[in-house]
């Protein structure tokens, strides 16, 4: 087995990671405090090549893979977990379209993400997140297409995009298998996008309320067949989840630096408490998880490039990584004590942007259940 990466995913690593450094940890705090989204870090990211990865050369993309792409996110997300997340997003609405979309459709969309815009994935609603099957939002047919109603909450870089990957049901009793996935116009007549929510982190990344008042959509825009939503969803989250599962080394690897570098300095009972065996195995254990997240999710980005099953890897790559990293950001105001504590260090930021990675993209109980149903098969 062969665990070393190559030259182009170093190399795309190490622009990654000089890009953060130099556009993204500078403006994180401000962005955070501001709750705004910095969008000249996305014209820079956009002009280097660190977005789109996945999307196909024939449309401006880099043709590149999900460990590709978990590379780049995991470095944007050791910037500022907020702005990282909110520059991933399109990605991920994306790959519904890669999953199940046509010719006509992928050439549309991506020539349209690969010249700037932002896209959104509209799947959660007010009593619809772990619970799928529970859409509320339909989609009734008419000529021509269809009519959308309903809502969905905490949409990512809704007020942002320009199109949205929406799910509804067409089927109403037919629970998960009624779903159908649609790529929606934001300035499409009856949809609306009620302003940002206040949340504990990624205050960086805006996320709204989405309400569909008789939205029309033609049927060219419907992403494969009609009760085939559920199905693209599940497919996208095995390619997207390693992406998530990223966003959690990007804290991790963080938490570690941060929590080193002041253990260095800080001095207590006459030596750096970096010598205090107390301390010294925090430090030890970050970098065990860290190695061990990090494992999980590269090999589960790979198996998706490799076209092979990945559906427990995945979630076991998204459950370890995002647990560690919440255990992580603690560990980090620990080391730092009281100041650990203060917001004029970063620690207490990546411990309040942490919480919602054991919540999106499915809960942390929901990967334990993939990964038990996946055992007992």
């Amino acid at each position: 087995m062969d665990f070393l990466l190559n030259d182009e995913q170093r190399m795309i690593q190490d622009l990654a990671r000089e890009f953060v450094d130099r556009e993204i940890i500078p403006v994180a705090a401000k962005a955070d405090q501001d709750q705004h989204f910095p969008l000249e870090v996305h014209r820079k990211a956009l002009e280097l090549g660190l977005l789109n990865l996945e999307l196909p050369t024939e449309f401006g993309g880099a043709g590149l893979g999900a460990l590709e792409v978990a590379l780049v996110t995991e470095q944007l997300c050791r910037g500022c977990l907020g702005i990282g997340a909110a520059l991933s997003i399109s990605a991920l609405a994306a790959e519904p379209i890669l999953v199940a979309g046509n010719a006509e459709q992928q050439k549309t969309y991506f020539s349209r993400l690969t010249a700037g815009e932002f896209a959104s994935f509209a799947l959660t609603e007010p009593s619809a997140g772990s619970d799928v099957a529970a859409l509320r939002t339909v989609a009734k047919r008419v000529d021509g297409g269809y009519l959308l109603s309903g809502s969905k909450i905490w949409i990512s870089n809704a007020s942002l995009a320009s199109l949205m990957v929406v799910f509804a049901k067409t089927d109403v009793s037919a629970g998960h298998k009624g779903i159908t996935a649609f790529v929606v116009e934001r300035n499409a007549p009856g949809l609306s996008v009620g302003e940002p929510l206040g949340k504990l982190g990624q205050r960086a990344a805006p996320v709204c309320e989405v309400f569909f008042e008789q939205v029309f959509v033609p049927e060219s825009s419907r992403l494969g067949q009609e009760g085939e939503g559920f199905s693209i969803a599940m497919r996208t989250f095995d390619r997207s989840r390693p992406m998530a599962a990223a966003f959690a080394l990007g804290v991790i690897q963080r938490s570690l630096d941060e929590s080193l570098a002041y253990a260095k300095e800080r001095r207590s009972m006459g030596k750096a408490i970096l010598e205090h065996q107390a301390v010294g195995h925090k430090l030890a254990e970050m970098r065990m998880k860290l190695e061990a997240a990090r494992l999980l999710t590269y090999q589960s980005a790979w198996l998706a490039d490799q076209g092979r099953p990945n559906t427990s890897e995945c979630a076991m790559a998204k459950a370890f990584a995002c647990d560690a990293a919440m255990w992580a950001a603690s560990e980090a105001i620990q080391v730092f004590g009281g100041m650990g504590y203060s917001t004029e260090y970063p620690v207490e930021k990546l411990f309040r942007d942490a919480k919602v990675l054991q919540i999106y993209e499915g809960t942390s109980e929901i990967q334990r259940n993939i990964i038990l149903r996946e055992l007992t098969r």
